[in-house]
C-alpha cells in the first residue's frame, strides 16, 4: 500500500531531490506544496503522476494551513510523512533589517512548520502512526554573517524536533532534523573565486549534493529509522566536523 508522504517547497532544490528520491526508493504517494510550477517540477510530475500530486500554497499564509491539511486528507488519503522543507533566507545585518523581513523569515521558516504539524500529527496520532522530518541547516550552530534571523528560526525548528519526539513518541510516530551544509547548488555555483574556494576546504568529503542529503529523508521514512527520533543529523561533507 502506498504512503502518502507531504513535503513542502518540492518543486525545486533540495525539494525536488527529496521527491525524486522517494520516487527512486518506491511505495509513496507524494504530495508536493509550493508557492508556483515550474518546467522541472512539470516534467518530474508527468513522469508518475498518478503517485506525484501538486498542491500550490503558500506557507506565509498562516491562517489556511488548517483548511490546507484538510484537503489533502479528503481528497488523497491519511498523512503518513511530513517532510518541512519550505524555508527562505533573506541575507542581512540585523541592525539594519527591515522588521517585515525579519518577521517573514520566521513565519516561513518556524510558525509555519509547527502549524503544518501541528494539523497533520492528529490524523497520525488517529493512526498511531507516522514520520516527521523538519530540515534545520548548519547555520542554526555555526552561525552565519548576515543570517541571524535564519539561523534563530533553523535552531527554534531543531528544538522543536525535540520537544514534539517526546510528546508524539508514544504513539509511534517519530520527528528528527536534517541538517545540511552548503551544498553543489546554483547558489554556491554562483559564488567565486576564494569564496567558493573557502566553502569547499571546509569539507573534507567536497560539498553534498542535494540527492546526497535526499537519500536521508529516505532512510528516517523507512522501517530501519523506527527507533529514531528526536535526533538532529548533519549531512555536510565534514565541513563541522
Amino acid at each position: 500500500m502506498m504512503k502518502n508522504v507531504v513535503i513542502t517547497g518540492a518543486t525545486r532544490g533540495l525539494g525536488l531531490a527529496i521527491a525524486e528520491e522517494l520516487r527512486r526508493v518506491g511505495g509513496y504517494c507524494l504530495i508536493c506544496i509550493g508557492r508556483k510550477r515550474n518546467a522541472e517540477f512539470d516534467i518530474f510530475q508527468e513522469q508518475d503522476p498518478e503517485y506525484t500530486d501538486y498542491v500550490e500554497y503558500d506557507l506565509a499564509d498562516l491562517d489556511g494551513i488548517p483548511k490546507l491539511v484538510t484537503g489533502i486528507t479528503k481528497e488523497i488519503g491519511p498523512i503518513y510523512g511530513l517532510v518541512n522543507n519550505a524555508g527562505i533566507g533573506l541575507d542581512g545585518l540585523l541592525a539594519t533589517q527591515h522588521n517585515s523581513e525579519i518577521s517573514k523569515v520566521l513565519r516561513v521558516n518556524l510558525e509555519a512548520p509547527i502549524l503544518l504539524t501541528k494539523y497533520v500529527c492528529r490524523g497520525m496520532l488517529t493512526k498511531r502512526e507516522g514520520r516527521i522530518i523538519n530540515v534545520s541547516s548548519i547555520v542554526a550552530s555555526t552561525g552565519f554573517n548576515g543570517l541571524a534571523a535564519y539561523a534563530a528560526s533553523k535552531a527554534g525548528l531543531e528544538g522543536f524536533t525535540r520537544s514534539l519526539s517526546r510528546e508524539l513518541g508514544r504513539a509511534k510516530i517519530t520527528v528528527n532534523c536534517l541538517a545540511p551544509g552548503y551544498m553543489e547548488t546554483d547558489m554556491t555555483a554562483a559564488l567565486e573565486g576564494e569564496k567558493l574556494n573557502s566553502v569547499r576546504r571546509r569539507a573534507p568529503l567536497g560539498l553534498p549534493s542535494p540527492g546526497n542529503v535526499a537519500t536521508t529523508v529516505s532512510y528516517l521514512l523507512s522501517d530501519g529509522a523506527k527507533m529514531m527520533t528526536g535526533s538532529v543529523i548533519t549531512v555536510d561533507g565534514g565541513s563541522t566536523a
